[in-house]
């Protein structure tokens, strides 16, 4: 393929990649300039990839082998020779934005976490690391795409990225259990008397719903936090990270009104509500 018709290859490549997603963060994407939205399509889609592989059926080792080669792929990117498409989709981005080595390996490391066949974190800080692999590193990622100078963009990325995390903790707890995969800290759940062992009976536990009301408690501190920051960041530069916020603090707010205590039905927003955030924040 010439350069030119290999670059459009990519760039279909990774739109397909976030269009099969479903992500609720595809709107957030579409309002971007067609380079900014290219470079975020190459960003979702290796997330995406990392992500499939920590979550597929493949064995421990083999989960842990396949990231062990996207690490290796990420440094040649950095070499100026990466060999997988969706790599290679990112040397423009990485080349425009300045985007930083470190955090496609941290997202990687957050994926090694997840690729366990069991998942315990001992305290606050262990969670909070995990929520900068997978979470935060995206936004430092993603903030100068968006335009967002990194004075702002990191703190943002901290902030936000937390927020949108706990929240994914808090509406996955029953379906992560089922994987034995408990996201509450340890050190947490002693608190309330609730044993780590087996992770379906903690969250059966009475003393689930306060141990899930500190976390909530955390989160919506990040959301003010994030809110506060994109404050001071132009309109047209914050627009996809609010869209994104927004659809979230959505879910929050039902999560939070639903409650934590068993049983723990399916809480997301409706396609109204969706279409509603999109309008107000995405077309101001």
């Amino acid at each position: 393929m010439t350069g030119a018709t290999d670059t459009a290859a990519l760039d279909r490549l990774v739109e397909a990649v976030v269009r099969r997603s479903g992500t609720s963060f595809y709107w957030g994407m579409r309002v971007l300039s067609p380079e900014r939205r290219r470079a975020m399509y190459a960003v979702y889609a290796f997330c995406r990839e990392v992500d499939d592989i920590a979550d597929g059926d493949l064995s421990a080792p083999a989960k842990a082998a396949r990231l062990d080669a996207w690490a290796e792929e990420i440094e040649r990117l950095f070499q100026g020779h990466p060999t997988e498409p969706i790599a290679r989709a990112l040397i423009a981005p990485v080349a425009s934005f300045g985007l930083s080595m470190c955090d496609f390996l941290a997202v990687i490391e957050g994926m090694r976490m997840d690729a366990a066949d069991r998942l315990r974190f001992a305290d606050q800080p262990a969670l909070l690391r995990y929520c900068d692999c997978v979470a935060c590193a995206v936004g430092r990622l993603s903030s100068p795409v968006f335009g967002i100078e990194r004075t702002l963009g990191d703190p943002l990325a901290k902030a936000l990225g937390e927020a949108l995390q706990l929240t994914n903790i808090l509406r996955d707890l029953d379906e992560d259990a089922e994987r034995d995969r408990l996201y509450l800290p340890v050190d947490l759940l002693a608190r309330q008397g609730i044993p780590s062992d087996d992770a379906a009976a903690a969250l059966a536990h009475p003393g689930i719903a306060a141990a899930c009301a500190e976390i909530a408690n955390l989160a919506r501190a990040r959301f003010v936090e994030a809110r506060g920051l994109l404050a001071r960041i132009g309109a047209r530069e914050r627009k996809p990270a609010v869209l994104m916020m927004e659809a979230y603090w959505s879910t929050f707010r039902r999560l939070v009104a639903r409650g934590f205590a068993p049983p723990r039905p399916a809480v997301s927003p409706s396609r109204w509500e969706k279409a509603w955030i999109v309008l107000r924040h995405g077309l101001a």
